[in-house]
């Protein structure tokens, strides 16, 4: 199965015998696109960087040959002012199922997939290869920056346990049990989380992470999180290099098959309806929390800076908000003219 298949069954909940093939194998394809997939790889991109430029690449293409009917060699700027507002509509046609929810994209999903089509045109002229139009031409949409919600630690807590309440096979609820745990001790990324390997963690719960950009790092678990994984690992009966296997799906006995991120985030949605939670959760989520929960009980942030993984501080200043509640104790603890009688 492609990314772009798997992108639109689970993006879209439709089965494997849904998705019209037929249609999609006769999909005129970008031209180089596997040289730009491979020249990706060749440079030290991660598998998972790969992968979302080739789903975005092909939600393009088949802007192109369903929606205008156009080659991509007679493409022009105008054509891009579509594909924006194309990205924008919630009318738009990006599954193939009658079924399709109207379900906008953010501001951060329609400009991912804006420059992954400036970067594949970028190595098109690299390569002297004829492009319709420049790279230049394409500019990001305005970022409506939004101040993210992150759930109360209660909430996220219920998420976690879901799986054994909810899942009726014991591997599978062990498995994903240990999988939020890790996630939420450490505040790893989920493309970290499930690309680790069983040698990557030791038997006090420090975690060896290549990250984003191939940089290294260690994190650690906590010891209910390590309970947890070990839970999982007394039952996993895999001889799998991975440390989170699939037990379902196409080819899933091979030897370093991962669990796909949209598994992960199909199955938090799931946990996260089934507790009736009305504020969104992601795998994403539960990182940002973990920076949030740490900065409000002190944590240093050029230390939460390390554990995240990231390169400027900036960038985590950006995830280490106060939460609504601690803002409104901080409000009446520390402001002079607040009655504190």
């Amino acid at each position: 199965m492609t990314a772009f298949q798997e992108y639109y069954i689970i993006e879209y909940n439709i089965s494997y015998t849904q998705f019209n093939m037929t249609t999609l194998n006769n999909l005129p394809q970008l031209p180089y696109l596997d040289d730009f997939i491979l020249n990706l790889k060749a440079n030290n991109f991660s598998e998972e960087t790969a992968y979302n430029y080739e789903r975005d690449l092909k939600i393009f293409e088949y802007f192109l040959n369903e929606d205008i009917k156009k080659v991509f060699n007679k493409i022009d700027k105008t054509d891009l002012l579509r594909y924006k507002a194309y990205l924008g509509s919630s009318d738009r046609r990006t599954a193939i199922s009658t079924n399709r929810p109207n379900k906008k994209l953010s501001s951060y999903s329609i400009n991912r997939m804006l420059s992954a089509l400036r970067s594949y045109l970028k190595f098109m002229e690299d390569m002297d290869h004829t492009t319709p139009i420049s790279p230049a031409a394409i500019k990001l949409i305005k970022n409506i920056k939004k101040h993210a919600q992150v759930p109360e630690f209660e909430e996220i807590i219920k998420i976690i346990e879901a799986p054994i309440k909810y899942e009726g096979e014991e591997r599978v609820a062990l498995r994903n049990r240990a999988m939020l745990e890790t996630l939420f001790a450490t505040g790893m990324r989920i493309s970290e989380l499930l690309s680790l390997k069983v040698n990557q963690i030791d038997q006090t719960g420090r975690i060896y992470v290549l990250g984003k950009g191939k940089k290294q790092r260690f994190v650690y678990l906590t010891p209910r999180a390590l309970a947890h994984l070990k839970n999982y690992l007394a039952k996993r009966n895999s001889t799998s290099d991975m440390l989170f296997v699939p037990y379902r799906g196409r080819n899933n006995q091979e030897k370093n098959k991962k669990i796909s991120t949209n598994y992960l985030q199909f199955k938090i949605k799931k946990y996260r309806e089934l507790l009736d939670i009305n504020i969104p959760i992601s795998a994403h989520t539960l990182r940002h929390g973990f920076a949030t929960f740490l900065a409000e009980n002190g944590a240093n942030p050029a230390a939460i800076q390390i554990l995240l993984g990231h390169e400027s501080l900036d960038t985590t200043t950006r995830y280490v908000h106060a939460s609504d509640k601690f803002a409104e104790k901080t409000h009446h603890d520390f402001h002079p003219l607040f009655d504190k009688e």
